[in-house]
């Protein structure tokens, strides 16, 4: 289907509850943009953008633009790998699956990074040996719409990364807000999205919103606030494994992994189990944990890697070395978020570039 544009979004989201799903988008809530269910397009963070850097996040009041902010940080992690869910209960010694809950979610602003994210969770989730049927169900339950990102965050690289600004894939449909008017230009990714947006009311892409919809992904790749050299990184950390670096980082890195719950491709879990004793039900439950905590390499009751330094190690050179021994891609996207949320305000860009 050709590119169309809309006037404005209420008749996507309501088009989308037509068709059973539960529609997710950016909301302003406890002094952040996040994710949330919508009521209507008026839920939207329209006229909000926000101010990132190293350790510091802050709103800002930004002009008529819907989505004139950079990564929250909430992604979309969060619908296909939940951060806490209970595997199996035992009642009368009798074991129970826990089925998987898995409700249709639409998400609206998906931004190129978190996409390119999805990718690499899915080649690690679903493209082994064992595939994660929990993390299928979840995936395969959702219906995102992608947004070109038009304003960078002061800690973005995503352009570095080859994973932004502008959604290339893996969307059902992909918007880019325009100005002068204010207007969407929208473009469907497959079937399910042509077929979406044949059912609104719009009206073909001229040439100029085809061009100006190109000016505004131009536009935020020149406006990166980070960048990455890629040549040599991942022969460059095996080499650089005994530096003194690693030390220097872990006297500021508090290991509180902050980094790692808000990257949108960390997928490592621990297990817990529990009893309630009002019924006498004991439940295995998996929850996100971070290679940054003491005890995830414990193993004959000591960690393995028991100095922050190694565990910063361990996930920075995952990122950019050893993903892609295993899964033949880097395990970053360069959302920057990590570097937004540390409150060290450690740079993963500026470390890369000390390891050179």
């Amino acid at each position: 289907m050709e590119p169309i544009v809309l006037d404005t979004l209420d008749p996507l989201i309501e088009a989308l509850r037509e068709r059973g799903y539960a529609v997710v988008g950016p909301v302003v809530r406890d002094g952040v943009i996040r994710f949330a269910e919508l009521g209507s397009a008026a839920d939207l963070p329209t006229g909000w953008g926000d101010e990132q850097a190293p350790g510091t996040y802050r709103l800002r009041a930004r002009g008529e633009l819907v989505f004139g902010f950079a990564a929250s940080p909430d992604t979309v992690k969060r619908f296909t790998h939940p951060p806490r869910t209970s595997l199996f209960r035992m009642r009368d010694g009798m074991p129970e699956r826990v089925p998987v809950e898995a409700p249709k979610v639409a998400i609206l602003g998906v931004r190129a990074c978190d996409l390119a994210a999805l990718a690499v969770q899915d080649r690690v989730l679903l493209g082994g040996r064992y595939p994660d049927e929990a993390y299928r169900k979840h995936r395969g339950a959702l219906f995102l719409i992608a947004v070109t990102c038009a304003v960078p965050g002061g800690t973005c690289f995503c352009a570095s990364m080859g994973a932004g600004p502008r959604a290339v894939s893996g969307f059902d449909l992909a918007l880019t807000e325009l100005s002068g008017p204010h207007r969407f230009l929208a473009e469907s990714g497959g079937e399910r999205g042509a077929a979406l947006l044949a059912a609104l009311p719009s009206q073909p892409a001229a040439a100029a919103d085809l061009e100006a919809a190109r000016a505004v992904s131009e536009a935020a790749a020149a406006r990166m606030g980070r960048r990455v050299d890629l040549d040599g990184v991942r022969e460059r950390l095996v080499q650089q494994r005994e530096s003194p670096i690693w030390n220097e980082i872990a006297s500021r890195c508090l290991t509180c992994a902050n980094c790692t719950m808000v990257c949108p491709t960390c997928f490592c879990v621990t297990v817990e189990d529990g009893t309630d004793l009002a019924d006498g039900t004991a439940e295995r439950t998996e929850r996100w944990d971070s290679c940054f905590t003491l005890d995830f390499t414990e193993l004959g009751g000591a960690p393995v890697r028991s100095s922050g330094a190694a565990r910063y190690r361990q996930w920075l050179s995952h990122k950019f070395s050893t993903w892609v021994d295993q899964f033949g891609a880097y395990g970053c996207v360069g959302c920057g978020r990590c570097i937004t949320w540390c409150p060290a305000g450690i740079d993963i860009t500026e470390e890369l570039e000390r390891l050179r």
